[in-house]
């Protein structure tokens, strides 16, 4: 009796602590490269993977999805901690990344491959979405409509490797990609010192 009263009082104890699971979001924003870079220096984010989602053919190629022949979408899918990071939180990074208004695509990529979209992994997610989505709109800090969709996730196939951590391995090429392709001087006007 004397050991399962202090395995109660252990477990009751506020120095014994469970870690919260990890939990993944995913988010499509047009270049993945660019992308990942939004989320990988935030206190929380275990990792982030570029990928794909959106489609149903098993493990598309970066060739077959920037062909625009596949359903699959170019995102990031970040790995999370919920006791350092919330959701919401991500969610802003989000929206502030790319051009919501834009169904074309993002930026000099064109495309379906390139559209935005929030993929929810749970109710929780997709309640939280509608609602960060709503307030933006909300906001009338865009004079046009909000087109990022909302879907639910379904599977996710990483891109190949030299994609992963794109920026860091070819910072050059990156930041000149960057810069011509317009998100950053869309970014600055649009958000200004609020962008991150």
């Amino acid at each position: 009796m004397k050991n399962v009263l202090c395995a109660i009082a252990f477990f009751l104890s506020p120095n014994f602590l469970v870690a919260a699971p990890i939990q993944k979001a995913t988010f499509a924003g047009g270049c993945f490269w660019c992308m990942e870079v939004s989320f990988e220096e935030l206190d929380g984010v275990e990792s982030v993977i570029s990928g794909f989602a959106g489609g149903s053919k098993k493990n598309p190629t970066y060739a077959e999805v920037s062909s625009g022949k596949t359903k699959y979408l170019e995102v990031v899918q970040v790995s999370y901690d919920p006791s350092k990071i919330t959701y919401k939180k991500l969610l802003e990074v989000f929206w502030r990344s790319f051009d919501p208004t834009d169904d074309g695509g993002q930026f000099k990529d064109r495309g379906n491959q390139y559209r935005s979209a929030i993929f929810y992994h749970t109710p929780e997610q997709k309640r939280e979405a509608k609602e960060s989505k709503q307030k933006l709109s909300a906001s009338k800090r865009f004079n046009k409509p909000i087109v990022t969709e909302i879907r639910p996730f379904t599977t996710f196939f990483p891109a190949e490797k030299y994609h992963q951590d794109y920026y860091k391995k070819n910072p050059k090429h990156y930041k000149q990609y960057r810069k011509a392709s317009g998100r950053d001087a869309f970014l600055d006007e649009t958000w200004g010192k609020e962008k991150q």
